[in-house]
């Protein structure tokens, strides 16, 4: 197999599968060459649980991936998940030294922004700059080459535990690989997902996932709000195992074919059978128990969002609507829970942007595999978590050497 120069990798790591997406960048355009899943063991809440089980499981992915692209991959974009994950705006002034604002003076005010307080234990992942204003004249997106005094800078931070992190990088080196940059995994959707004018108006996306529910609320072109709900599809499965007393591995199937969240749409006569537990004898029940089972789960996972956007006071940020992706926003009836809960229109995510094996990524599932190539295309001079990077690790290492000597 041959390296190639162009290619874009994107590892989306996530509590039921793993998926690696290669793309190949060309004259500006991205071409998916290569797609490789495998199910996902060692993760839970989207936090690495069982490292060895996560590096086997990265390692069929790739393999898959690599045999379809005919190349040999070496660095990856991953993403980062998971209930530890926090974001927060933060905004920070300088005076201008020179008669016009320079580069320079950008990272300035960047820098004068992100200096706050953080927890020793947690990572600054991404600083997003949202605005800036210069004396007074605000919503400016670059103010490179502007004459004024004071320059005041507008971002969104997200932090993630360190260990968390640590743990993914290290997965991921075990497997061969470097990783380029960590992504947060709602950050990654966004780029697969959502339009020009949706990011310019004001939506919110929602990855409903196996392990979590991300939510990123973009508007004026930059992201405005991120949060991570340690709920998603594992949750539906369980409420299905518990309702219908079925096998964990049983009731996932279930809920892939027959899942619904509308129990109201569901013909009375439809019927399911039902496995039994422990050598027990199959049953055959209405399908409409599978709509009263989810539907209140699905509420649930909804209203907790909807709650999350009105304490960040971001409900009128978001006229365009919602945007669901992820695997479990397959689930009959979802977009229209989504609805009825938010009174927003809704749509389902697909990946979109991309040339290549359009047909085969045309699925909400590979929704931040796909934006973690876009991502990684977009972004690529612009480098910031290098695991090969010594600073970062001695970071980690020294933090750790400090916890031990406490405990001890």
């Amino acid at each position: 197999m041959q390296r190639r120069d162009n290619i874009v990798v994107g590892l989306d790591i996530g509590t039921t599968k793993i998926c690696c997406v290669v793309g190949e960048v060309a004259n500006g355009e991205i071409n998916v060459i290569g797609i490789g899943t495998h199910p996902s063991i060692g993760l839970r809440k989207g936090v690495v649980v069982n490292i060895e089980a996560t590096v086997e499981s990265i390692k069929k992915a790739v393999e898959e991936a690599e045999l379809m692209a005919g190349c040999e991959i070496s660095s990856v974009y991953t993403g980062i998940a998971g209930g530890h994950i926090t974001g927060f705006n933060s905004r920070g002034i300088v005076a201008i030294k020179g008669s016009e604002i320079t580069p320079q003076d950008v990272e300035r005010v960047i820098d004068a922004a992100r200096a706050v307080a953080i927890p020793m234990d947690r990572e600054v992942i991404h600083v997003l700059p949202q605005d800036y204003i210069v004396d007074d004249q605000s919503g400016i997106q670059n103010p490179v080459g502007m004459a004024g005094v004071r320059l005041e800078a507008k971002i969104h931070i997200v932090t993630g535990a360190v260990t968390s992190a640590h743990n993914i990088v290290k997965c991921t080196n075990r497997s061969g690989l470097d990783v380029c940059d960590i992504v947060l995994e709602s950050l990654a959707s966004g780029e697969a997902v959502l339009t020009g004018e949706e990011k310019a108006l004001g939506t919110a996306l929602i990855d409903l996932g196996g392990g979590t529910t991300d939510l990123a609320v973009f508007s004026e072109n930059n992201i405005k709000h991120t949060f991570v709900l340690a709920l998603g599809g594992n949750n539906l499965t369980n409420d299905i195992a518990i309702g219908l007393r079925a096998p964990h591995a049983e009731a996932e199937k279930i809920k892939t074919r027959f899942g619904t969240c509308l129990s109201r749409k569901v013909r009375p006569d439809d019927t399911i059978e039902v496995p039994g537990v422990g050598g027990r004898e199959a049953r055959k029940l209405p399908r409409q128990i599978l709509g009263e089972i989810l539907e209140p789960r699905m509420e649930e996972i909804f209203t907790l969002l909807k709650r999350e956007i009105y304490k960040a006071g971001l409900e009128h940020s978001i006229p365009s609507g919602l945007v669901l992706t992820g695997g479990t926003s397959l689930l009959e009836g979802a977009t229209e829970i989504a609805e009825s809960v938010f009174n927003l229109p809704t749509r389902l995510g697909r990946p979109r942007g991309i040339n290549g094996l359009v047909d085969v990524v045309n699925n909400p599932m590979y929704a931040t595999g796909v934006g973690l190539v876009v991502y990684g295309a977009r972004n690529q001079a612009d480098k910031k978590f290098r695991i090969r990077d010594a600073n970062i690790f001695n970071r980690i290492v020294s933090r750790m050497k400090r916890w031990f000597k406490d405990v001890v």
